[in-house]
């Protein structure tokens, strides 16, 4: 066996391997799972998966292989194709529909071009050909260089009137146009509209030798210069493009032997906001479901271990039995609960059940072990995996996955917000719900008190904690009728019928084994009071907090207070229902939009503080919300 030093374990971002040297490699390392087969089904058009799940190496690998009859192509969309979109939305007001027909000619060209490449020898491209007028027009427009990328592809939108006038003058050459027309810059849409319906009747005349996908990824990534808006209607353009081409267009084409088809890459989070109709549908039968889960008795069956021993296995003078490699590299067996476990269980624990992290793992153990020069057997024990220096290399991986995440939606302002949260936890890797609205309470105090603006996933305590669900930053734990934990992870619970997975609250929750290191859990916090406005909070975290500013006039506190009495009644009296309750949320939301009292100038942290010292109203909750009336009202 060759040493663990001199092995390849390839790259955590499948993207790599698109290099030509690298193809190979990903080549030996890839198994052929049941997802694959299904990709290349008539009816499926999106790839569904979390981030490192292997959405990119799938498409790869068909792009870098004639599979079943299949010629497949992989198209990045990146930041420059997104400004250049924008430039056209603001240049010729597009509306979704537009965005969706500009998706569907770009689709059109990398398809040509990819068919033409593929199938050169066909009689596709004879003289009587429909398609040749197409690649004529296509040819000299480009000076015969065409590159099969977005951003070249977007020059025939924005040239679409001298690209419009190339297609007439060769399908009139070619006896495929009778009439005469002239195209103008003003008359965009037109334009649009007359390429595509070209393309259309040059790609349904052909007779087709293989199968055609193209694949498109990069739309889980935004780019921080782009608004979030701008680019969800692009996405949303692309997505509806997809559908609308592989359903009413590609499927009608008739008698051709090859089939074309056109497949978009996407996180399930992204696809739950395209807009598509019928989502449910088109997740169980349009879509491709990247599912790794395995449980840990029948760890041996998953892919996810096929995977990770046959990177070990391909490199070796010859091929051992599934599961021989892995043994020899990672012999070690844990103690888990007074039980011995196999060493992949403990990958297993520390992953969220996808192929990027369990490489990525055994790439910081390579490194690990490089570094100890002293090392004789150059294998990887449970002192290496239990090593302080890999779990921090590795938490820190995770939580910068969990940064690409967020950076989808928010800003890097809300992103060391959310970290905020965590030095509220105390260092409990395991809490209760009550806990939780503890912490959640405590750092809302800071937040108003830090007049920082609220990003939307902490705007209310239940949707936080789907957050950190979706996240997969906590599992809830429900106990069994044998008082056995039963543990759920949104990663494991996702499936083609629940896409979403929701958090179940009032039960157990745990911070995930992965990132302990990275949020500083496992170690308690020795409380501390500080002093705020004359008052004390308790806190597990060192904060500084700033000392009321000095304000240009005094208030008078007893006039303040009498007005704020006043308001509050008025806020009451306009949101109530017909029993006198009204939302603590509405009230808030009357005195901020009909005055300029603060109840911090009275010495309350929150109006809900102040509300308490008030013996004339009540208060209850109804599904977590608090809502309150006058006692006089009955």
């Amino acid at each position: 066996m060759k040493s663990f030093l001199d092995l390849n374990l390839g790259f955590a971002d499948a993207e790599n391997y698109k290099q030509g040297n690298h193809k190979e490699l990903l080549n030996k390392f890839f198994i052929k799972t049941e997802e694959l087969y299904l990709v290349l089904n008539d009816s499926k058009y999106f790839i569904i998966g979390d981030k490192g799940t292997g959405k990119t190496a799938y498409s790869l690998f068909l792009s870098n292989n004639d599979f079943q009859n299949t010629s497949s192509y992989l198209s990045f969309i990146r930041e420059t194709e997104y400004v250049k979109f924008i430039q056209l939305k603001k240049s010729n007001q597009l509306t979704l529909t537009e965005y969706t027909n500009i998706w569907k000619v770009l689709v059109y060209l990398l398809l040509a071009q990819q068919i033409e490449r593929s199938e050169k020898e066909s009689t596709i491209f004879s003289s009587f050909s429909k398609f040749k007028p197409l690649k004529e027009a296509i040819d000299e427009f480009y000076k015969s260089a065409f590159s099969p990328e977005i951003i070249y592809a977007l020059s025939v939108i924005e040239e679409s009137k001298e690209v419009a006038e190339l297609l007439h003058k060769f399908f009139k050459l070619a006896g495929e146009e009778k009439h005469t027309e002239s195209y103008t810059e003003s008359k965009f849409q037109i334009n649009l509209l007359y390429i595509q319906k070209k393309f259309e009747t040059a790609l349904s005349s052909l007779k087709l030798e293989k199968n055609h996908v193209l694949f498109i990824d990069g739309i889980d990534i935004r780019p921080r210069n782009i608004e979030f808006e701008d680019y969800l209607e692009c996405v949303k353009g692309l997505a509806n493009a997809v559908w609308t081409l592989n359903n009413d267009f590609f499927s009608k084409i008739k008698d051709s032997k090859g089939r074309i088809k056109v497949m978009i890459l996407v996180r399930p989070d992204i696809f739950s906001q395209l807009g598509l109709q019928n989502l449910n549908t088109k997740v169980r039968d349009n879509s491709v479901l990247l599912d790794w889960r395995t449980t840990y008795p029948q760890y041996k069956q998953s892919g996810l271990f096929k995977l990770a021993d046959n990177i070990l296995n391909c490199q070796q003078q010859e091929f051992n039995e599934l599961g021989h490699s892995w043994n020899y590299y990672f012999s070690f067996r844990p103690k888990v609960h007074q039980k011995e476990e196999d060493s992949f269980i403990s990958f297993l624990r520390f992953s969220m059940f996808r192929p990027r992290d369990i490489v990525t793992m055994m790439s910081l153990l390579q490194e690990n072990l490089k570094e100890d020069s002293n090392r004789k057997l150059q294998i990887i024990d449970q002192l290496d995996f239990e090593n302080s220096s890999f779990r921090s290399k590795y938490s820190d991986y995770l939580l910068g996955e969990i940064k690409d995440y967020l950076s989808f939606y928010h800003s890097d302002k809300d992103y060391e917000l959310f970290l905020k949260f965590f030095e509220f936890m105390s260092g409990k890797p395991q809490f209760d719900y009550n806990e939780f609205m503890d912490c959640y309470e405590k750092f809302a105090v800071y937040i108003e008190r830090s007049d920082i603006d609220i990003p939307y996933f902490f705007e209310s305590n239940d949707k936080f904690l789907q957050f950190l669900y979706d996240l997969n930053i906590i599992c809830y734990i429900e106990e069994t009728e044998d008082s056995e934990p039963f543990i759920r992870w949104s990663y494991r619970e996702r499936t083609y019928s629940n896409i979403n997975p929701k958090v179940k609250e009032g039960v157990k929750y745990m911070i995930h084994y992965g990132l302990l290191k990275a949020f500083n859990y496992g170690k308690a916090y020795r409380e501390r009071v500080i002093g705020f406005k004359k008052r004390t909070i308790k806190s597990g975290l060192t904060v500084k907090v700033s000392q009321q500013i000095e304000k240009t006039k005094k208030l008078d506190l007893a006039n303040s207070k009498n007005a704020y009495d006043q308001i509050l009644l008025l806020a009451i009296q306009n949101n109530a229902d017909k029993d006198g309750w009204c939302y603590l949320s509405a009230i808030g939301t009357y005195i901020k939009k009909n005055s300029h009292l603060d109840v911090k100038d009275l010495g309350f942290y929150n109006l809900s503080a102040f509300i308490k010292t008030k013996q004339d109203i009540e208060f209850r909750y109804v599904d977590k919300h608090k809502l309150i009336r006058l006692k006089t009202i009955k």
